[in-house]
């Protein structure tokens, strides 16, 4: 008898936790399916070194056009794809952004995830094949915190219209659970960092100053709140906790964090250190980068998922600190080169 092939659905596959998500499967033999939004752009960068021709034989990897805010197209890729596991990892998922864009935030948010939940119920009912569907709750659910470290128990106090409309996705999943007996997990993970970061997120933001800083390229960086403190881990382990997830006889929620905190400021002495360079130098103050309302102190307790999943973080702060800030050196370095190569250029021109 030959073992069928199971197949993901994963929306959000372009982002950070998507790509990683996507190699992670492939890896297990998983025919992968992805959702896009249709652009007149191409932003499929982070998963162009495992993209597969679809129209190749055997091809395990398959990109569909569709959107969260649109009810029809999750219900129609449902049946084309036949999904066995579901992982909701789309959103508008900048924080401060959410506050210029509380609308469009809840709608791809919390009514996506809402949506999609139902397109799943939908599919499982009428096909008779169960569905597995991970949630991505988030750390920021928490907000104005009720204790510390915060677990599966602790109250949320969100602060922001994203952690608002993640709190919905969330007590949306745990209502399916209970009310359609799906087999419906969230993962409340905490902040979890890459080279694959997008650049407007503070981590990243202060990487990639320091690549181009220590090249010549840029002066100064500017952030917010320096003092707030939270719980950071690779973006590379904390999906493979998504996975585990799915795989448990019965479906739950689960805190994923590293279980230690730093504070932006922390993570911009380790980040300016690694290159050689002292932070105080080049890092600055800009207000516009404050949210209305803060979140000082994340931290999470991941033995939940220790005990029962059997995962823990393997890389800590200083090994995520160097990989990126070594990323962006390299990206800076060929930033650089390619600057210096069209000043040469233009100068000859102007000499002939």
């Amino acid at each position: 008898m030959t073992s069928v092939t199971r197949r993901a659905f994963v929306t959000g596959i372009t982002g950070q936790d998507g790509s990683y998500l996507a190699e992670f499967l492939l890896s297990k033999g998983y025919e992968v399916h992805g959702l896009i939004r249709r652009s007149s752009s191409f932003n499929t960068q982070r998963i162009e070194s495992i993209y597969q021709d679809p129209h190749l034989p055997h091809a395990r990897m398959k990109l569909h056009f569709g959107d969260l805010c649109d009810s029809n197209s999750l219900s129609d890729l449902m049946r084309k794809v036949r999904p066995h596991e579901v992982y909701n990892l789309g959103a508008q998922s900048h924080v401060r952004v959410s506050f210029d864009m509380p609308i469009y935030t809840a709608d791809t948010v919390a009514m996506g995830a809402l949506r999609l939940l139902d397109a799943v119920r939908e599919f499982q009912q009428e096909s008779g094949q169960q569905v597995r569907f991970y949630q991505a709750s988030s750390s920021e659910q928490y907000g104005k915190v009720m204790e510390t470290p915060q677990k599966e128990t602790t109250p949320f106090y969100p602060r922001s219209p994203y952690a608002c409309a993640k709190m919905m996705a969330h007590w949306a999943t745990v209502n399916y659970r209970e009310s359609y007996n799906l087999h419906a997990s969230c993962g409340i993970l905490f902040n979890h960092e890459s080279p694959r970061r997008g650049e407007t997120f503070v981590t990243r933001k202060i990487t990639r100053a320091v690549g181009r800083i220590k090249m010549g390229l840029q002066d100064k960086v500017f952030l917010g709140n320096l003092d707030s403190k939270r719980d950071w881990g690779f973006a590379g382990d904390y999906v493979k906790a998504m996975w585990m997830m799915l795989q448990q006889d019965k479906p739950d929620d689960y805190v994923i964090s590293t279980g230690k905190t730093y504070s932006v400021r922390e993570f911009c002495e380790m980040a300016f250190s690694h290159a050689g360079l002292d932070h105080k130098d080049f890092v600055a103050f800009d207000a516009r980068y404050l949210r209305p309302a803060e979140v000082d102190l994340l931290l999470g307790d991941c033995s939940k998922a220790k005990a029962k999943l059997g995962w823990e973080p393997t890389t800590d702060i200083k090994g995520l600190v160097a990989m990126m800030v070594d990323h962006d050196m390299e990206a800076a370095r060929r930033e650089k080169t390619l600057r210096d190569a069209g000043h040469a250029v233009h100068n000859r021109a102007s000499h002939d």
